[in-house]
């Protein structure tokens, strides 16, 4: 078979037919292959260098990471907490509001909501969420709305230890500090501390005191609604707050809500729910909220005298004597009283004038202005007016609400109504005034009274404060009435000189002239007197009865003269009352010494319970944060140690100040309570300086006081009995409401004749029968009064004076 014939031409030729060469890569080609091949290089020297600086920050900044172990056992801090003796929250102190809630109670559908809005793979992964930093990354290239890739773990983590700065060193200490936290402590632990430690606004740390702060109510009683609104806060605790931006807070929970379904921790069902509902944020200046801020103030300066600036950090719990109810009705009593005083008193005009802008928008921004610097005060609300005429007066409220107040809610400012009337009392456009409710459910114009008020009740067998009021409004003036304002007592004073009486054998039944007297300078150690009853009369010879449920004062003066001032001195002071506060002067007869409304209401105590002296107790318990006891201050019972007067004295004069509430000077308290165990004396100081009622029922013992901070005078017709008992009337009414009537056992040592009480060594015939009753010569002193009373000689009028200075505040 022939040969093929081969190719002719050089081997390299291209007729070659050798095999043929690969054909030449294009230059442009070759660039890209060594790019590729160099930018795989620089990648692979990437991930080394990377990886050394790991391996450099792990071999150094590691071992340098904080100990977490302490948190293990999470303290952190925690404010003072002061409550009621039926648990309601009244005081709160401390730079971080938090109660620190063990994850074991924090109720579920809070830790879904957190996990669904946070860190729903928590459970999951081992503190970084490798899947939840890819979704983020995906959705910001994508530039969908921007999501943050920080779990849990790291969040606790930066919290905790690290700043908020953003830069690259401080994340990396965040990811190994999440790395050490995910090794030294179990998931419920990290999750515990996460849902006690971050900042949710409003001064709140932490989800259980967001509850308080934001709804009212406690974290257990959380719906699915509210939770999503408080899970959608640690992302912005400030743009997502429901009370400064509440469009903002309200798209931040449907997205929660949403989360939570998709997460499946609730039904579609639940979710629908949960976006219809209408959430009721907590009033700031809510009304119905328990206001106890005087006795919250009492318990923080107790507490802090023992445990100093521990005090405001380490979660102790102060429990108080003080009964809820009655601290609320005692608060609404004490304003009621002032406010109805205050009607009385003349227009002093609006707070402030603005001008009215007349774009409704400008309007608005101008009125919210305006009421900012004069917010509500409780249920004395403020506004600002739109128009105004002698027949009616429209205003508007800060929250938007326009009022008209027409007819009596016109007569408290008829003055400033008048077309008379001085331009900085007149009514107009653009005044602030205030407004109340009235009972009808109109609206009337008042004002911030300028007068003070106090109240205070405890119970005489044990001395436990069960409410206390020391002033009209905490936020307008916190001097505590109740403990720190020392007030001359006026006629609430005499039942302590009666009491000293009896035991120098006066009785009841003792008759005592309440005929004029006259002191010159020589008898009183100052300044010539010439004491006056109220009123201005004179009823001659009285019984020592009648005379106190009269509140005669020429009586008690005969009475102090015939004991002797200074054994009347010594024996106040068995009641806790200063002997220096009531120096030894005929004028201590009438209450010119000085007493605080809470020594009044220790004084009283004495009477009601049977001659004892108890301590006034506010603290019951203090624990720490877990509940562990610190204090347990238990009242001790009464037993003769306290005793303080004989039981038939404190009988007797209980007999007495029950004939001043059944047809004496507070003949109102029976007639408007109806029950006959109500014991008390009214009590109105020269020129109506202070006004009081002093009373008990035998489990409690309350007293009103009414007056002005710079002593001037309430009204030449306003007296204790007019402005002080309504108050204690008020508060009795709901505190007595169940409590069975209360009779009182004679003691040993006293006798009954002829319907009246006496000591059995001073019965009829043995004590004293009458005082300053036979007219006694001018030049002739009585023997029987020491040879201190003259006879009523009326001297110049230029020479009178009714009251010695020094007795003043």
């Amino acid at each position: 078979m022939p040969d093929k014939k081969r190719p002719s031409g050089p081997p390299n030729s291209p007729n070659s037919n050798a095999n043929p060469a690969p054909p030449r890569r294009p230059t442009w080609l070759t660039w890209i292959v060594r790019i590729v091949l160099w930018c795989l290089g620089l990648a692979a020297a990437g991930v080394v260098a990377v990886a050394s600086i790991i391996a450099v920050a792990l071999a150094v900044a590691y071992p340098n990471l904080p100990d977490v172990s302490d948190l293990s056992d999470y303290r952190p801090k925690l404010p003072l907490r002061v409550f009621s003796a039926d648990g309601v929250l009244i005081g709160e102190f401390g730079e971080e509001r938090r109660n620190m809630t063990p994850i074991a109670t924090v109720p579920q559908v809070m830790k879904d909501a957190v996990l669904a809005a946070e860190d729903a793979r928590f459970y999951s992964h081992g503190g970084l969420d490798y899947k939840g930093v890819m979704r983020a990354a995906i959705a910001n290239l994508n530039r969908v709305k921007s999501q943050g890739a920080s779990t849990i773990s790291m969040q606790v983590a930066r919290n905790v230890y690290l700043s908020s700065e953003k830069t690259f060193t401080r994340k990396i200490y965040e990811i190994l500090l999440t790395f050490k936290l995910e090794h030294q402590l179990s998931k419920d632990q990290i999750f515990e501390i996460y849902l006690n430690q971050i900042y949710l606004g409003n001064r709140a740390y932490g989800f259980a005191a967001a509850s308080e702060a934001y709804f009212g109510k406690p974290l257990q009683e959380i719906t699915i609604a509210e939770a999503a609104m408080l899970a959608g806060l640690p992302k912005a605790p400030g743009a997502n707050n429901p009370v400064s931006n509440p469009t903002r807070a309200r798209a931040r929970q449907l997205y929660v809500i949403d989360r939570m379904v998709e997460a499946g921790f609730i039904t579609e069902a639940q979710a629908q729910t949960a976006r219809a509902e209408q959430l009721h944020l907590r009033e700031r200046n809510n009304p119905d909220r328990l206001h106890a801020e005087y006795v919250a103030e009492m318990a923080r300066q107790l507490v802090y005298a023992n445990y100093g600036d521990e005090t405001y950090t380490s979660g102790l719990e102060v429990y108080t004597s003080i009964n809820s109810a009655d601290q609320a009705v005692a608060y609404q009593a004490l304003r009621s009283g002032i406010m109805d005083y205050e009607r009385k008193q003349i227009y002093r005009g609006p707070e402030k004038f603005i001008e009215l802008p007349k774009d409704p928008q400008e309007l608005d921004e101008a009125v919210d202005d305006a009421l900012a610097e004069h917010p509500d005060n409780g249920d004395v609300l403020a506004a600002v007016v739109t128009s105004a005429s002698p027949k009616e007066v429209v205003a508007v409220r800060g929250n938007g609400e326009t009022i008209r107040i027409e007819g009596d809610g016109l007569r408290p400012a008829r003055s400033g109504l008048s077309p008379k009337a001085q331009p900085k009392v007149r009514i107009q456009p653009g005044a602030v005034i205030r407004v109340a409710r009235t009972a009808k459910d109109g609206w009337e114009i008042t004002q911030l009274p300028e007068v003070e008020g106090a109240f205070v009740a405890m119970d005489p067998r044990d001395g436990a404060i069960k409410a206390l009021v020391g002033g009209f409004d905490f936020g307008k003036n916190k001097f505590n009435h109740v403990t720190q304002a020392w007030r001359q007592p006026g006629s609430s004073f005499k039942p302590f000189i009666y009491s000293a009486a009896l035991e120098k054998g006066f009785t009841p039944a003792t008759v005592i002239n309440d005929g004029p007297l006259f002191f010159d300078a020589g008898t009183t150690g100052g300044q010539p007197w010439e004491p006056k009853n109220y009123g201005g009369g004179f009823d001659g010879p009285m019984p020592m009865r009648r005379a106190l449920a009269k509140s005669k004062n020429m009586v008690s003066i005969r009475i102090l003269q015939s004991i002797g001032t200074h054994y009347a001195q010594d024996w106040i002071t068995n009641f806790g009352f200063d002997r220096e506060k009531h120096p030894a002067y005929l004028p201590m007869a009438l209450g010119a010494g000085a007493v605080t409304p809470m020594q009044l209401a220790v004084g009283y105590s004495v009477f009601a319970n049977g001659g004892y002296r108890v301590k006034p107790q506010l603290i019951t318990r203090v624990t720490d944060y877990r509940g562990k006891v610190l204090v347990d201050a238990q009242p001790p019972l009464l037993n003769e140690t306290m005793r303080a007067i004989p039981a038939r004295n404190a009988f007797i004069m209980d007999s007495l100040l029950q004939e001043v509430a059944r047809s004496g000077t507070a003949a109102n308290a029976q007639r408007q309570l109806k029950r006959p165990d109500l014991y008390g004396k009214t009590g109105t100081t020269n020129d109506s300086l202070d006004a009081w009622f002093a009373g008990f029922q035998p489990t409690m013992t309350a007293i009103a006081w009414m007056g002005y901070d710079t002593p001037r005078s309430l009204g030449d017709r306003e007296t204790g009995g007019g402005l002080s008992l309504p108050i204690w009337i008020n508060f009795m009414q709901s505190a007595l409401k169940g409590v069975q009537v209360a009779e009182l056992a004679p003691p040993p040592g006293v006798v009954r004749v002829g319907g009246e009480w006496f000591f059995d060594d001073y019965a009829p015939g043995r004590g004293i029968e009458s005082l300053g009753v036979e007219p006694t010569p001018a030049t002739a002193p009585d023997p029987a009064l020491g040879g201190l009373e003259n006879a009523p000689v009326a001297p110049p009028r230029e020479e009178r004076n009714r009251i010695l200075d020094m007795f003043r505040n």
